[in-house]
């Protein structure tokens, strides 16, 4: 017979951990019951719904993303550091690099995927 704690061990093992639909921070997990959380915080729930307000409004689509001048920069820099990580890899491949200089910049390469993947 399952006792509560392997049920409890049962509903988080596997499971990948959510992130904030608005501002990318990880979600901590708050049991298994009802609908999973979207936001992390009630301020970034405010901030979505004004978005999708003005988004209603401006006639753009549900589904547009809106981003600053500010936001759209700094993805830009990002995806090169990730480009430039990975151009890092090859050439150190191609020149015969020892594999700890190789694991050192693959981690490189995970890092800036990593940040990428948070967009605001």
């Amino acid at each position: 017979m399952e006792t509560t704690s392997d049920l409890e061990s049962l509903g988080t093992r596997g499971r990948t951990p959510r992130h904030c639909s608005w501002c990318g921070r990880r979600i901590p997990g708050a049991g298994s019951v009802g609908r999973p959380r979207m936001y992390c915080a009630q301020s970034c729930r405010q901030r979505a719904y004004e978005r999708r307000a003005a988004v209603q409004r401006g006639g753009l689509p549900e589904d547009a993303v809106v981003l600053s001048a500010e936001e759209l920069d700094d993805l830009q820099d990002r995806l090169f550091q990730l480009r430039c990580a990975a151009e890092d890899i090859a050439t150190a491949a191609r020149e015969g690099a020892q594999q700890h200089e190789v694991h050192g910049l693959a981690q490189q390469l995970l890092d800036s995927a990593r940040d990428l993947e948070r967009i605001r």
